[in-house]
């Protein structure tokens, strides 16, 4: 073989090595995704429907070679359930490997409060996992659990801490119940319970009047003055004569209610305060951290009763006295009224 031929065997050579370089360059190491975007794979899916979610995250810029490099991987028979986030710059070699080998991104879940029900609570969280809704509210009413955790089922929802938190995808409504309790634990610190402690309620009293409290009010500035009040009905005997509970009571017949009239303070429930003495059986809904708060710090007054001020800003009028607090409720009453005359009228024009 003669030096001519030996370069064009070489050039040759070199040619085919640089084409399978760079086709394995291609097809496992080169970039080839254009936007962030997440993979959702269930444990009982089949690899068409891996395929389907990868192509429905619109993140991949060269579908075919990704299919490509999968097959050869070998995706098809090693691919794990889990929630993906696909990220601009990944190689398809990444992205079989994190789907091969289960690398879940951690989902952020945020619990803001005010939920009242455990059904709505499991919607919630059916919304964030891949356990649906009817798996998280089969767990979240098994009272065997509700009893080792230390609750009742009346009061179990206030174990329920607003915040954001992280949790796998594929956690089971089991974990991540555990979870939340973790963080009942923690919010529970020695300082919350000694302040529960000074105003003699325990947490499930703290929650409970706290789940009144944001009823009544999203104003953070009134939340304190709320809860004096409320404070000091309790320490004079006199029932809580409060209107969020009531409504409470009507969830299941009237879940839309927010007027009540006087028909709906005669329900006999023991989430009917304005019948019963003291606090009902547990919190009427998730607290806010706001309102728990400011009822382990609520503000000490004279105060027995509040009205929503005529202006309808949020706020309300304060009274020691009852007669002072049927001014207040006249004047919001006639506001009312004047409103509801006005809508009416420009609805009519």
């Amino acid at each position: 073989m003669n030096r001519r031929t030996l370069i064009i065997a070489a050039a040759a050579a070199a040619v085919i090595i640089a084409a399978f370089g760079l086709n394995w360059y291609i097809t496992y190491k080169k970039p080839n995704t254009v936007q962030e975007g997440v993979i959702l794979i269930y444990r009982d899916a089949t690899y068409q429907a891996v395929e389907d979610s990868i192509k429905a995250s619109g993140t991949i810029k060269n579908l075919k070679s990704l299919e490509r490099a999968a097959r050869k991987r070998d995706l098809a028979s090693h691919f794990e359930p889990g929630r993906y986030v696909i990220e601009p710059g990944m190689s398809n070699q990444y992205i079989i490997r994190m789907i091969a080998n289960g690398w879940q991104t951690p989902a952020k879940v945020t619990l803001r409060g005010y939920i009242k029900t455990i059904d709505r609570l499991a919607a919630f969280l059916g919304r964030n996992f891949e356990a649906d809704s009817a798996a998280f509210a089969t767990a979240l009413k098994d009272t065997a659990m509700i009893d080792s955790l230390g609750f009742r089922p009346e009061t179990f929802i206030g174990m329920f801490i607003p915040n954001t938190y992280e949790f796998y995808w594929t956690s089971s409504p089991e974990s991540v119940i555990k979870r939340f309790q973790k963080e009942y634990d923690t919010f529970w610190n020695g300082r919350r319970d000694r302040l529960a402690k000074e105003i003699g309620l325990d947490r499930n009293e703290v929650m409970t009047l706290a789940s009144i409290v944001i009823g009544e009010t999203n104003n953070a500035g009134e939340m304190p003055k709320i809860a004096g009040v409320y404070m000091n009905r309790l320490h004079r005997g006199m029932r809580l004569q409060a209107c969020p509970t009531v409504i409470y009571a009507h969830l299941d017949t009237e879940p839309g209610l927010r007027r009540l009239l006087h028909r709906h303070l005669q329900i006999d429930s023991p989430y009917n305060t304005y019948r019963i003495k003291g606090l009902p059986p547990g919190p009427i809904a998730i607290p806010t951290v706001t309102a728990i708060d400011a009822v382990l710090n609520y503000e000490k007054s004279n105060y027995l009763y509040f009205c929503a001020k005529p202006e309808f800003d949020g706020t309300h009028n304060f009274a020691s006295t009852y007669s002072q607090h049927k001014a207040n409720s006249r004047a919001y009453n006639k506001a009312f009224r004047e409103r509801e005359a006005s809508r009416k009228a420009s609805n009519a024009a």
